[in-house]
């Protein structure tokens, strides 16, 4: 295959991905199964020594077979990553498998769990798959072709699910945040006060505040973008991500109308390039209707400065 894939080759590993994050959703469940069994929940030795088990077996069962099936195509991983494996992004087909995104969930039981494996493409993302077997849920979308959501064996339903509502502020918004795995006194501070921000009442004391409906975390990144596809959050903002964490999510999103960047100071250009994929700054925004006044895109801009002007910004660990 070429290194720009062409959208047939494009269905066509759609067509073997889908299966395969299927295949791999019963091994998370079988994990989950294990952690429930050994009564490893509150010894966190034995729970993390689990989940780094099944992070694993996940990872080579998907990086076997996308491997066979795609020999020439380069491959990113959570799991290879941290056993120091290091691929260079170029022009070449590079997958980029996170295999249970949602660690501390899968720990709990807290059905926000997921496989998620995206295709990068002349270094953008061009195909994802994100598959939650507690919930049944598998969002897919190949660029150019729009964005599905199939869930309980019903028929795919293009995402958004509905017809993109206005969002005229932040204080209308239902936004995704996670506090993320850094826990440090700094990352918390800069978080919290952000959170505090967001949510607060600028009526009732919190200087900037911009009282949003409320604020949400799903403890997955994938399914947070999964969410933003489909219409059920706002927006979605993390620092503190890895490529394999958002690069299927991210496609999904753009093939559903939302909005992708990155930092406070790249530009709203909806293109999700290597500098974007690598940066660990992301924030999404769903499909806005437009209004009499203002393009839905033109609102997606606003709504994201409004929010970079909220929040804190700060490097990641």
């Amino acid at each position: 295959m070429a290194s720009i894939l062409t959208k047939p080759e494009l269905q066509a590993i759609l067509e073997f991905t889908i299966p395969l994050a299927r295949k791999a959703g019963a091994l998370i469940l079988e994990g989950s199964e294990a952690i429930r069994a050994s009564g490893a929940m509150d010894e966190k030795k034995n729970s993390v020594d689990l989940v780094t088990e099944y992070d694993v077996r996940v990872e080579e069962l998907v990086k076997r077979e996308l491997s066979a099936q795609y020999p020439s195509f380069k491959f990113i991983g959570e799991e290879s990553y941290a056993a120091g494996a290091r691929t260079i992004l170029t022009d070449e087909p590079t997958f980029c498998v996170d295999p249970i995104d949602g660690t501390t969930n899968f720990i709990h039981g807290f059905p926000a769990v997921c496989i998620s494996i995206g295709l990068i493409s002349g270094q953008r993302p061009v195909l994802g798959v994100i598959y939650n077997p507690f919930l049944d849920q598998l969002y897919s979308a190949v660029k150019g072709d729009g964005a599905f959501l199939a869930q309980g064996g019903r028929t795919p339903a293009r995402l958004p699910l509905a017809k993109p509502r206005l969002l005229p502020s932040l204080s209308q918004g239902l936004l995704g945040i996670e506090w993320g795995s850094d826990r440090s006194a700094d990352m918390v501070n800069h978080k919290g006060e952000s959170f505090k921000r967001l949510a607060g009442n600028p009526a009732e004391g919190v200087v900037g505040g911009r009282m949003a409906h409320s604020l949400r975390s799903l403890g997955s990144a994938a399914l947070n973008f999964g969410m933003v596809a489909q219409g059920g959050l706002d927006l979605y903002w993390e620092i503190g991500c890895w490529p394999w964490d958002i690069c299927a999510g991210s496609i999904i999103a753009q093939e559903a109308g939302c909005l992708v960047a990155g930092s406070h100071n790249d530009p709203l250009d909806n293109d999700v390039n290597q500098a974007i994929l690598e940066g660990r700054k992301y924030i999404v925004i769903r499909a806005i209707g437009d209004s009499e006044t203002e393009k839905g895109v033109d609102a997606q801009k606003r709504l994201i400065k409004d929010f970079y002007e909220t929040v804190d910004d700060f490097e990641p660990k």
